[in-house]
């Protein structure tokens, strides 16, 4: 008999396998995006355009059976193309909501950071609260519901930061990168007279990825554990080198990466090493460093990587 935690894994597998051959090469940051959609999460990829990252939020929605929309962000997008708006019936006189973008299960904001603040910020209360208002009156959004943003490195021409509200709301930030030239020759292979996105077919519904969602919110993680990421985070606030530490929200985003770690690892309880895994990747892009800190080449990377040294893992009873 199947025990929950076999049933993620098993499909997390068939999963990744069949991304695999549309994505090639870029096996971690694969599953980190699956880990962060498992944990109910939103993820960031920042990254220089052309590196496959449409490419891949259209394999996961298909592989995932999930309700796909796009918006091309530029500095003329508005608030009301991603939310939607309201318009006069003339049949029965009464204001009708007209479905914005976001209302979808996959949402893809491609090159947020050239949006304006007051389009950007338009996303906040879908990717928090799970729905948007327009004139007052509340829509809530399909279920699941996960956000995939991508983002030029900051100084590309047209971008600005974006808000560190929002910055908060990504469970994990990631990266493509280059492929290697053997992964580069096979992508080319691959797209010989075919494009290899046709030949991706649904292995889930909706209903039986909510299912592996909840399955992953139940993952036990122990007190003890429990303390152990509040350590860490509470070092990121009372660090020299950290002007602003993470937020609480981080707290519960590191805890809800490690459970689905955890269960992509085949366990349906969290261990240290979980913790460790997730950290730096959920915490490393909310973090302010101090300007002595920017100034002497110091990286969130690298001042996340001494805090996990300086904190030492809880042995936990068996």
């Amino acid at each position: 008999m199947d025990t929950p935690e076999t049933r993620v894994t098993a499909a997390a597998q068939q999963i990744l396998s069949q991304i695999r051959r549309v994505v090639v090469g870029k096996d971690a940051t694969l599953l980190w995006t699956l880990a962060a959609i498992l944990a109910r999460g939103h993820i960031l990829l920042e990254d220089i355009p052309g590196v496959g990252k449409t490419t891949m939020a259209l394999a996961f929605s298909r592989t995932l059976g999930l309700d796909y929309s796009r918006v091309q962000f530029t500095p003329d997008v508005l608030p009301s193309d991603v939310t939607g708006y309201s318009i006069l019936d003339q049949a029965s006189h009464a204001m009708v909501y007209q479905p914005g973008a976001v209302l979808c299960n996959l949402f893809l904001a491609d090159e947020l950071n050239r949006a304006t603040s007051r389009t950007q910020s338009a996303l906040l209360e879908a990717m928090e609260e799970g729905q948007v208002t327009v004139d007052g009156v509340s829509h809530p959004l399909p279920q699941p519901f996960v956000v995939i943003a991508t983002q030029n490195p900051t100084g590309a021409a047209g971008t600005q930061l974006l808000p560190d509200s929002q910055m908060d709301r990504f469970t994990v930030r990631l990266s493509l990168g280059y492929p290697s030239p053997r992964d580069e020759v096979a992508m080319v292979m691959n797209r010989q007279g075919v494009n290899p996105l046709q030949a991706i077919s649904p292995l889930l519904t909706r209903e039986n990825l909510i299912a592996m969602q909840t399955e992953v919110a139940a993952t036990h993680v122990n007190e003890t554990l429990v303390n152990y990421i509040v350590s860490l985070i509470g070092a990121t606030r009372s660090h020299p080198e950290i002007a602003r530490g993470a937020s609480p929200r981080a707290t519960l985003a590191v805890t809800a990466m490690s459970k689905a770690v955890a269960q992509l690892r085949g366990r349906d309880y969290v261990i240290p090493a979980d913790v460790r895994e997730v950290f730096i990747n959920t915490i490393a892009h909310r973090l302010l460093l101090t300007a002595k800190a920017e100034g002497q080449g110091r990286t969130a990377v690298a001042i996340l990587e001494d805090i996990l040294k300086s904190i030492p893992a809880p042995r936990l009873r068996g």
